[in-house]
């Protein structure tokens, strides 16, 4: 297990500190009573460095190789505008509240996971769906206290602000 950590710390520090500074960013949204919040963003930022940290994989396997006109990084810009339509179609405005934020975002982290399970990218797909899983399920105990930090009087004053 140590040695697996340590063969890989290059691409797993990348996605913890993806994840970190996403998570950084949807507390400060969640704090300010907006939408997106923890999950969303971290899941979005691990999503973006799953199609990055692959991308580079694959330059390095694949560039230079004779007779192959091969660029991964349309692969991946590809997947990331397709998703995308498809996140979108998971989004919905109801009474002035939005719906579907985390699972459009987990639609785009997942199809990372998937590119990088294709392209033989095991442990970045396992990995990665550790994290997201971390984010999905640990962050609703983080969250909560935030909420009920935002919740209290003169904090909902910062709330009306125009992103």
């Amino acid at each position: 297990m140590i040695e697996f950590f340590t063969n890989n710390w290059e691409w797993i520090s990348r996605l913890l500190l993806a994840m970190a500074l996403g998570m950084a960013i949807g507390a400060e949204r969640k704090l300010v009573h907006k939408e997106a919040g923890m999950k969303t963003h971290s899941l979005v930022a691990m999503g973006a460095a799953i199609f990055v940290i692959i991308s580079e994989f694959m330059a390095t396997r694949y560039m230079g190789l004779e007779g192959i006109d091969f660029n991964p990084a349309q692969m991946a810009s590809n997947i990331i505008v397709g998703i995308g339509f498809l996140g979108a179609g998971s989004i919905m405005l109801k009474q002035n509240t939005i719906k579907g934020l985390t699972t459009a975002s987990g639609l785009w982290v997942a199809a990372g996971i998937g590119v990088a399970a294709g392209f033989g990218l095991f442990s970045l797909a396992v990995v990665s769906t550790v994290l997201v899983l971390i984010v999905l399920v640990a962050m609703n105990f983080i969250e909560k206290p935030i909420i009920k930090i935002s919740d209290t009087p003169g904090m909902k004053d910062f709330s009306n602000d125009s992103e």
